[in-house]
């Protein structure tokens, strides 16, 4: 029963508000307002969902191993969890987006909803990496309704790359954030630079040389104009400005465009309602 006594807490704590935010001088006003809101059904609920249990897969070791033709190397596996055994949807959506067909998942709450579009997208990089393709230049644009989910993946790139660099894995990948928070360069400290700089040196994540990221975060726009990064986080308002201010064409110019394999919709749902789920276009190249 401690989910119908959270829903009641909450009922009453939202009451609580409204009496102290409309309070009437008038007493008997104040009582009619009052005896209103007792009988009055505040919230619906509380509504419990189960989360059914999903079709286990092959382990990414297996699946990278005959998408790839060939073993990946165990520094990069262990980087990437792979011996954790995906989901069968997961297994699905890699291996169709990795095929170059278009992708849509939209399954619950910890389903790995994100493996399905990120694995494909460190394949990709993967494989230019080993054919020495891996220059500077968006391969993939990840598209949040809110900045908040942004935060989220960008974090979880952080903790890839990390890991990556700790295993001594020789693949190596650059993302960025690209939003209205983004520091323009170094002395940018309206947007907190100094302090992002600092945290990027001293969560180690990152690989840099004679101010150039080599792997990891690029956190300032200029890093991202003078070597745009493999994986571009942002927000539909931000890509807008993104694709209009000349100042930032060299994400999208320059020859760099001839580099652009993924558009992913995270989030989707949040756009039109509905199940969550997440896009993956891919766009050729």
């Amino acid at each position: 029963m401690g989910e119908v006594t959270l829903a009641q807490e909450i009922a009453d704590a939202y009451r609580r508000y409204l009496e102290a935010t409309f309070h009437f001088k008038d007493p008997e006003l104040r009582a009619s307002f009052s005896q209103a809101l007792e009988r009055s059904y505040l919230v619906k609920g509380p509504y419990l969902e189960a989360t059914p249990r999903f079709k286990r897969g092959a382990t990414p070791r297996a699946l990278f191993q005959q998408l790839l033709g060939k073993p990946m190397p165990d520094a990069i596996i262990r980087s990437l969890h792979g011996d954790r055994p995906l989901y069968k949807h997961q297994e699905q959506a890699i291996s169709q987006a990795s095929a170059g067909k278009n992708v849509v998942v939209a399954t619950g709450t910890g389903s790995g909803k994100t493996e399905a579009f990120l694995y494909p997208i460190l394949l990709h990089l993967y494989l230019q990496h080993t054919a020495g393709k891996l220059a500077s230049g968006v391969r993939a644009l990840i598209l949040y309704p809110m900045n908040a989910l942004a935060n989220d993946q960008r974090d979880r790139l952080r903790e890839t790359a990390g890991r990556l660099k700790r295993e001594g894995a020789p693949f190596r990948f650059t993302f960025g954030q690209y939003i209205g928070e983004t520091p323009e360069d170094e002395k940018d400290r309206r947007r907190r630079a100094p302090e992002l700089l600092a945290d990027r040196e001293r969560g180690g994540d990152s690989t840099v040389e004679n101010g150039q990221v080599l792997h990891g975060e690029l956190v300032l726009r200029s890093e991202m104009r003078r070597t745009p990064p493999h994986i571009l986080l942002t927000n539909y308002s931000m890509l807008e400005y993104l694709l209009l201010r000349p100042s930032d064409s060299p994400l999208f110019d320059d020859g760099q465009a001839t580099w652009w394999t993924f558009l992913v919709l995270d989030e989707a749902h949040q756009y039109r309602g509905h199940v969550a789920s997440k896009w993956l276009c891919f766009c050729g190249g």
